[in-house]
């Protein structure tokens, strides 16, 4: 009995062994380097969630897809509160008490300023997916990797446009604060390149009220130009062009072209708003259609309505894409490190040293950083690839807001420029577009004004050549007629502009219809500014030229 039950322990231990091996060698395997990575959003905003749970689910797949991976993002989330002290001070609580490895954010570029400079004192990647403005680089920040679009990334796209349409006078709209200020440096290079002039800079301040809003758009009905570049983000952006629609600049003869800012969200916004933005233009980057992404989609979508079930209108855009593209690019760039010293250096304090102080540096950041810049793969978004410290742009669509949402009618790429279909390279050209008030046509871009002060345009008196021009006076009305050569080239180069420009002829005689001088005369005229120009036979003399600026000869 004794022998049997020796028998049967022996045979267990055989069995039992190899299990308890290989379970501590599966084990073993298993074990994993966590590595904490900040997150600064705004958490009470659609943007904050959305990115959240983009990069969420970003980690989860990637992680699922490489469960052999060694390493582990572990996110430390803050709430940067729509502040900028709350997002430089959640970013400083990340490196002093957390010491995380990179800080993904802050949402926007107001907030990214601050939280830039402490990523370098850390030597620590602060990697957003939505601060756009071109003047955060100008910060020439080495430890700054924006994994979104530079907003000057755009401006060729709308260049194109503007060019497109001959449009020769433009408007500027924009929100006054860091985004809407850094872009247009780049806007007014791109539009003087091709002859367009900037006639007015509309600047509205972020938390303009409805009044002030109307008072803005009433001034901009006072001016010729139609043509219109709008360049803000929600809630302002809807405001203004629900406001805009309720006094009459959404009617025939207006063009309305957003940035990419607001185009990005047509989507998520109320019904009304889009009814407000009938005919509008808008540029955004092109998404690549994917598998992954419709799945994505869809698996985004369940999700959010399990966090947030009595909220219907979230909607998915761009900077989602972007905000998973960017976790998923953290995760490659810590795994290609390999088992590292992740850790910081304390800095040596004193008495009497501030928070900054102390403030230690990561061992690994220049090595991070360095392994971020060179990861490359196929996101959601498209191609991941940082250039510049910022992701590489290539292809936007120009979309037309028609019915209940927009319709693409486009593409600009840097190869082609403006084409209907993307890969194309037949003549440079857009879909069909319908404008504001429901037009096919293509608008001038301007009007005449209504109370702009006529110019003056003197005209010799004389009795001689009738052919180049000549006065008459009709004795039953007393209206005053010119007519000739000279005024009809004058009339022509008037009409041919791409402005307007009223102006009224002033024959140069006395009340009794007499000349009131000779030629010289008739010049100095516009020199003592009781004229603004003199259309007539002129001989061009260099005594004249003192006064004047002449023509080039036209006969």
């Amino acid at each position: 009995m004794r022998k049997n039950l020796s028998q049967l322990l022996t045979s267990l231990l055989f069995v039992l062994f190899p299990t308890i091996f290989f379970i501590e060698m599966s084990m073993a395997q298993n074990t994993t380097i966590p590595v904490k990575v900040g997150v600064v959003l705004d958490m009470d905003t659609w943007l904050g969630k959305m990115g959240l749970s983009c990069i969420s689910m970003a980690l989860s797949d990637f992680y699922a897809s490489h469960g052999h991976y060694k390493t582990r993002l572990v996110l430390e989330i803050r709430d940067s509160k729509r502040d900028v002290m709350g997002a430089a001070a959640a970013a400083l609580d990340l490196l002093q008490n957390e010491e995380v490895q990179a800080i993904i954010g802050p949402a926007s570029s107001m907030q990214a300023n601050f939280v830039i400079g402490l990523g370098d004192k850390a030597h620590v990647p602060i990697i957003s997916f939505s601060a756009t403005s071109p003047s955060l680089s100008s910060l020439r920040s080495r430890y700054f990797v924006r994994a979104t679009l530079n907003d000057s990334a755009q401006v060729p796209a709308m260049r194109a446009i503007v060019q497109a349409f001959g449009w020769r006078e433009v408007v500027l709209i924009y929100v006054d604060n860091e985004y809407g200020n850094g872009v247009i440096p780049y806007l007014t290079d791109a539009l003087q390149e091709i002859d367009t002039r900037i006639s007015y800079r509309s600047v509205i301040h972020p938390l303009a009220t409805d009044d002030q809003i109307l008072e803005e758009l009433y001034k901009l009905m006072t001016k010729p130009t139609r043509v219109f570049i709008v360049h803000m983000l929600t809630p302002l952006g809807p405001r203004l062009f629900t406001r805009a629609n309720e006094i009459g600049m959404m009617k025939e003869g207006y063009v309305w072209i957003l940035t990419d800012g607001l185009t990005d969200i047509l989507s998520t916004l109320d019904p009304s708003v889009i009814d407000s933005m009938q005919g509008v233009l808008g540029v955004k980057p092109h998404v690549p259609r994917s598998k992954e992404l419709e799945s994505f989609k869809i698996r985004w979508k369940r999700k959010i309505q399990q966090e947030y079930p009595t909220n219907e209108s979230f909607e998915l855009n761009i900077f989602g894409l972007w905000a998973y593209d960017a976790a998923s690019g953290l995760a490659m760039a810590v795994e290609k490190l390999g088992p590292t010293n992740f850790s910081f250096q304390k800095s040596n304090t004193h008495r009497n040293s501030t928070d900054l102080d102390t403030v230690g540096v990561s061992q690994i950041g220049p090595s991070l950083l360095q392994s971020l810049l060179s990861t490359r793969f196929k996101g959601l978004s498209g191609h991941f690839q940082i250039l510049n410290r910022q992701l590489r742009s290539s292809a936007f669509q120009v979309v037309n807001v028609i019915g209940k949402g927009e319709r693409g009618v486009g593409f600009w790429t840097p190869e082609n420029g403006t084409v209907r279909k993307l890969h194309s390279t037949s003549k440079a050209n857009l879909g069909t577009i319908v404008w504001p008030g429901e037009s096919p046509s293509v608008p001038k871009g301007w009007v005449l004004p209504t109370n702009k002060k006529k110019m003056r345009i003197g005209v010799p008196v004389t009795k001689g050549f009738g052919e180049f021009v000549k006065v008459t006076r009709d004795p039953s009305t007393n209206a005053t007629e010119v007519t000739g050569f000279s005024i009809a080239v004058f009339d022509a180069v008037m009409a041919a502009l791409p402005y307007a420009v009223p102006y009224e002829y002033s024959p140069f005689q006395t009340p009794d219809g007499d000349p009131a001088g000779d030629y010289n005369d008739l010049i100095y005229q516009v020199y003592l500014q009781k004229y603004d120009a003199v259309v007539g036979d002129t001989t061009i003399l260099a005594n004249r030229s003192l006064y004047v600026d002449f023509t080039l000869p036209y006969t």
